[in-house]
């Protein structure tokens, strides 16, 4: 049987393949034949970008295949004037859209009552939320819940809950600020947290956070209640607490100490108190607490303590009665020692992982639930437990007559790559606004070992083109894959800070063929605006000097503190002479319909383009990158990219120093640190909150003599 998108891209054992394939009619037919409960055929997709296009593309392939008919569930979709403009992939793939308002994620994706009234106002069955935004708002399950309108994979987070619920089930857990506490069981056998139980494992201020901290031994780590990631913050020492106030949620925050491996194990759970594991996934490469590359199985943990692990995952969501996709994360020690982190209550965003190894469509598996079809029913299920598709036996999840093991096979999505695929929130003709999702493209690699899949993703990663107004993480990820340390598997959660930290960079091309690439971009598109503007002015009927039809241009490039300057001349339809340090070197340039430059000399060709940014030039040839700084003024602070201010780290009219960070901005749902790049005296241009333009001007610096560094 050929690998399918829509069952993760595993080719399956011939020993589980029924040639009878039953195909139904109608969502209703499926659903009462399967042993549903619910109808449903009208979906509202509670997101944008990358979350609605994956799951859209998965739950019409699997529709395809069940209901011969791509198109039996239809999508209804929320869009912003702001994703209209950008033109998103997501709003041309949806069965119908509803104008919402645009900025910030609480106008929209995120308001859980403008989400129920569209829900009511398009009369769809059920709401699936994906990943970020409201999926972790527990008051949106309590409103469809009320409605009748089914939640697809919508479920609240609450971190010291589910630590009190793994502690009640025996699950080792950090030591944290409601360590040791036990909840109690009610009449319908799940656990129960009392209120005052609740907040014996809450810190409501930071005094109280302080002697928690103190209790557990620094450093800890800060993390609110509910949320991921982005609101963790790391105390080394009592002095570093202050960060406390940073993640403080109304609700309390509880405080975890940090530890090694991040490891986390997929869950899928029915309506009927059945629930399985999908395996798990390795999230150890990590950037401020936000996951960079994920790698499923779970190599680099004992398999008999995987297992362990599991079977406390699965352990977890029967106590709590979870239904939908789910992911228990631990943290993970070289010596086998585990302990639980979180229950994250919603489909995860690398997903595909598992997908690809476990050879289940997650939100297709996720809709079934949805409609009341236990677990034993769904084909991919039955399939991954050696039963047959279409039967209606029973399974013992959790002893079975064939153990699930994760294997696969992938489909190629993308260009020619073996075994390579990946999906865009963007196309050629798309883009990204400031209050995008900073993930906007994933890329998925498999191989027989993890040797060969990460082989599979570098030699993708180095043939991938992506150009527009952002930047990308392409270059960068495979110096990551190159490294000995992940090529050895002996990184921790702590290994992608360091190495920035250390400055370790992406592989630059030669200085001097950047020199020579970027020289010629910024000479040409000078020379072709003089002759359209001279042009221009012909056809009204001015003559404009004959000088301004300029065929030699000054170029000044600096690099890492070196200034280099050539001097462009134009001899040819297609040629250009360079001159700098007295040499002279011939080129034949040819632009491209895409923007690009051809570059030919020495018997060598280069395939270039260059982006212009408010303060500098970035020129990528082949599929590397170098950055030359335009020459600027240090009393002006600019934005570097479209954003919101956060605020400002000095007071207004406060001393800065050369290095020191000034402020912080919110891009595309990251924060960026700016940094002044001499000494002065700051003063305020914006408000914090502003909504900013590329090369809005945030602050002045009134320079000042003392020294560029503060003092020891």
């Amino acid at each position: 049987m050929a690998p399918s998108m829509s069952y993760g891209t595993m080719l399956r054992d011939s020993r589980f393949v029924d040639s009878r394939d039953l195909i139904f009619a109608t969502t209703e037919e499926l659903m009462k034949k399967l042993g549903g409960t619910r109808n449903i055929n009208k979906v509202l997709i509670a997101n944008n970008g990358i979350a609605a296009v994956k799951c859209m593309r998965s739950i019409r392939r699997w529709a395809y295949e069940l209901l011969r008919n791509e198109r039996a569930i239809r999508f209804v979709v929320m869009v912003t004037p702001e994703d209209l403009k950008a033109n998103a992939e997501y709003i041309k793939m949806a069965d119908h859209y509803v104008p919402v308002p645009g900025g910030a994620n609480n106008n929209n994706y995120a308001n859980v009552e403008l989400i129920l009234d569209i829900a009511k106002r398009m009369q769809v069955q059920a709401v699936w939320a994906g990943w970020g935004h409201a999926s972790e708002n527990p008051k949106l399950p309590e409103l469809l819940h009320k409605n009748n309108i089914a939640k697809s994979n919508v479920g609240s987070r609450r971190q010291d809950a589910s630590s009190i619920v793994a502690q009640t089930a025996g699950v080792p857990t950090l030591p944290w600020s409601g360590s040791g506490l036990i909840a109690s069981y009610g009449k319908d056998k799940r656990i129960k947290i009392a209120s005052d139980l609740y907040k014996k494992g809450c810190v409501e201020t930071a005094e109280e956070g302080l002697v928690a901290a103190q209790k557990i031994g620094f450093p800890v780590m800060i993390k609110a209640s509910e949320g991921g990631g982005k609101g963790i913050r790391k105390a080394e020492t009592m002095d570093d607490f202050n960060l406390f106030r940073q993640v403080q949620s109304g609700a309390g925050s509880p405080i975890f100490i940090m530890k090694r491996r991040h490891l986390e194990v997929q869950l899928l759970g029915d309506q009927y108190g059945n629930a399985i594991s999908l395996f798990g996934r390795d999230c150890s490469i990590q950037r401020r607490h936000q996951k960079i590359i994920e790698e499923a199985p779970c190599v680099i943990a004992k398999k008999d303590i995987f297992e362990e692990m599991e079977k406390a995952a699965v352990r977890l969501a029967k106590m709590v009665g979870y239904v939908s996709a789910g992911t228990v994360e631990y943290l993970y020690d070289t010596d086998g020692n585990y302990f639980f982190l979180e229950l994250n209550p919603r489909l995860q965003v690398e997903h595909p992982c598992t997908e690809m190894v476990a050879d289940v469509n997650l939100p297709a598996s996720q809709l079934q639930i949805a409609m009341g079809i236990p677990l034993n029913r769904i084909k991919c299920i039955r399939t991954l437990y050696g039963e047959a598709p279409w039967g209606d036996s029973l399974i013992d999840f959790d002893t079975p007559r064939y153990k699930p093991q994760p294997w696969g096979h992938s489909k190629n999505l993308i260009s020619v790559f073996q075994n390579v695929w990946g999906y865009f929130s963007v196309a050629a003709s798309g883009g990204l606004h400031e209050f995008a999702d900073s993930q906007f493209g994933h890329c998925f690699s498999w191989g027989e070992d993890r040797e060969q899949a990460r082989e599979n993703l570098v030699i993708a990663l180095k043939e991938l083109s992506i150009r527009g107004d952002f930047r990308t993480t392409v270059e960068y990820l495979i110096t990551l894959l190159e490294t000995p340390a992940f090529q050895d598997n002996t990184i921790d959660t702590s290994w992608l800070d360091a190495l920035i930290a250390e400055r370790v960079q992406a592989d630059k091309p030669d200085i001097m063929i950047g020199v020579m690439c970027g020289a010629l971009h910024v000479a040409d598109q000078t020379i072709v605006n003089a002759f359209q503007n001279f042009q221009t002015s012909l056809e009204k009927g001015q003559i404009l000097p004959a000088n301004t039809l300029r065929n030699t241009v000054s170029v000044e490039l600096i690099n890492e503190g070196t200034k280099y300057k050539v001097e462009a001349v134009k001899s040819g339809p297609n040629q250009y002479f360079l001159v700098m340090n007295d040499s002279i070197k011939e080129v034949e340039v040819h632009r491209m319909s895409d923007g690009g430059l051809l570059v030919s000399t020495d018997m060598q060709s280069f395939n270039t383009y260059m982006k212009e940014e408010v303060d500098r030039y970035r020129v990528v040839i082949g599929n590397q990158t170098c950055v030359f700084e335009k020459e600027n003024d240090p009393t002006l602070l600019r934005s570097p990219s479209a954003g919101k201010l956060l605020g400002y780290l000095v007071e207004d009219g406060g001393h800065v120093y050369a290095g020191q960070a000034y402020a912080e901005i919110e891009v595309m749902k990251m924060v960026m640190t700016l940094t002044c790049s001499e000494s002065g005296c700051l003063q305020y241009c914006k408000r914090a909150g502003a909504v900013l333009d590329a090369g809005a001007l945030i602050a002045r610096l009134s320079l000042m003599t003392h020294p560029k560094s503060p003092p020891p």
